[in-house]
C-alpha cells in the first residue's frame, strides 16, 4: 500500500497506439458492463495504463454525448444505442473519439484499427458495420479529408 491507502501502481508496459487502443477498448468496456465511468476504472487499475489509453478512456468520457450523437445520427433507421452490442458500441466510441479529436491519427488507420478488433472481439458481422459506420463517421466529423496519395 502507499500512502494514500491505495495499492501501488506499475508502471505501464509501453507497446504503441494499437495495444493502447485494445487497452482502452478493455477499461471502457468494463466501465460499460460494470456502470462505472472510464477515469473510475483507469484509476482501479494496479497495471497503470499508457498515455494513449488513457487519453482515449478519457477522451471518450469527457465527450461521450457528442460521440453518442455521432454514432446515433448515422444508426439504421429503428435502431438505438441500445440495440448496438456492448462491445461494438465501445469500439464505435473510441474510433469516433480518435476521428473527432485525434487530428494525427489518419483515418484509415481509425476505421482500420476499429475493424481489426471487431474481427478479434465481435461477432461475425460486427467487422463490417463497424467499417460502414465509421466511414460515414469520417466524411461527418473529418473536415478536411485526406489527401490522396499521387499515384507516379
Amino acid at each position: 500500500m502507499n500512502d494514500s491507502g491505495s495499492a501501488p501502481r506499475i508502471r505501464p508496459v509501453v507497446g504503441g497506439r494499437g495495444p493502447a487502443r485494445e487497452r482502452a477498448l478493455h477499461l471502457l468496456y468494463e466501465a460499460d458492463l460494470t456502470s462505472s465511468d472510464g477515469p473510475s476504472v483507469l484509476a482501479g487499475q494496479v497495471v497503470a495504463a499508457d498515455r494513449y489509453a488513457e487519453q482515449l478512456v478519457n477522451g471518450v468520457h469527457d465527450n461521450l454525448a457528442e460521440i453518442d450523437g455521432t454514432i446515433a445520427a448515422l444508426l439504421p433507421d429503428g435502431w438505438a444505442m441500445g440495440r448496438l452490442a456492448t462491445l461494438d458500441r465501445t469500439i464505435l466510441r473510441v474510433a469516433v473519439y480518435e476521428l473527432a479529436h485525434c487530428d494525427d491519427v489518419p483515418t484509415g488507420v481509425v476505421l482500420s484499427e476499429a475493424v481489426s478488433l471487431a474481427e478479434t472481439y465481435g461477432t461475425d458481422d460486427s467487422p463490417r458495420f463497424v467499417n460502414g459506420l465509421l466511414a460515414a463517421a469520417a466524411a461527418r466529423v473529418r473536415s478536411d479529408p485526406e489527401p490522396e496519395v499521387p499515384v507516379v
